[in-house]
């Protein structure tokens, strides 16, 4: 993440009023109803700040399973043959229109990774829903691959987004 911003828990202290993705439900989900998912424990929300507070990002992060016969025969030879694997949802992620081009969303989902990387349950990929084209483009970019039945919904192996994330740190 740029040095300029830092990426933690979404926290009652937080000043979400002023962030403005232009997508009007995303926007009304940091406003509204993530306090209220985080309590009741269907997702986490996590914040890019600036050193001002301002609230720059989110993404929410919940607990998913998906089924072993959505990946592609290469991916599947692998890996045992279980019915379901464990994978953590991107369920949202958005950026304030004030802060777009500098590489928040990236740096967001390097933040997921490292969290599920680090989780005491093991999590096998991140999973997301793309909501357009424009999406899947950017998803596909950080190499997330396409569901075989679902083309909208992409996931990327943990061990492929770290080794991802040392390759980035090991550049001087």
């Amino acid at each position: 993440m740029p040095g300029e911003f830092t990426v933690e828990p979404l926290g009652a202290g937080h000043n979400r009023k002023g962030f403005s993705c232009g997508v009007a439900a995303l926007d009304r989900y940091l406003h509204e109803l993530a306090s209220q998912d985080i309590r009741r424990r269907i997702s986490n929300c996590f914040v890019a700040c600036a050193a001002d507070g301002a609230v720059t990002a989110y993404y929410t992060f919940a607990a998913t399973s998906f089924p072993l016969s959505d990946l592609p025969p290469d991916e599947t030879k692998r890996l045992p043959r279980y019915g379901v694997l464990p994978a953590g949802l991107i369920g949202r992620l958005a950026v304030d229109q004030r802060f777009r081009g500098r590489r928040l969303g990236s740096a967001l989902v390097i933040d997921a990774a490292r969290r599920a990387a680090g989780a005491d349950p093991a999590i096998f990929a991140l999973i997301v829903d793309a909501k357009d084209a424009a999406a899947v483009a950017f998803y596909e970019h950080l190499e997330f691959r396409r569901f075989l039945s679902r083309p909208m919904s992409l996931y990327l192996p943990i061990a492929t987004a770290m080794k991802a994330v040392q390759a980035a740190s090991d550049r001087p």
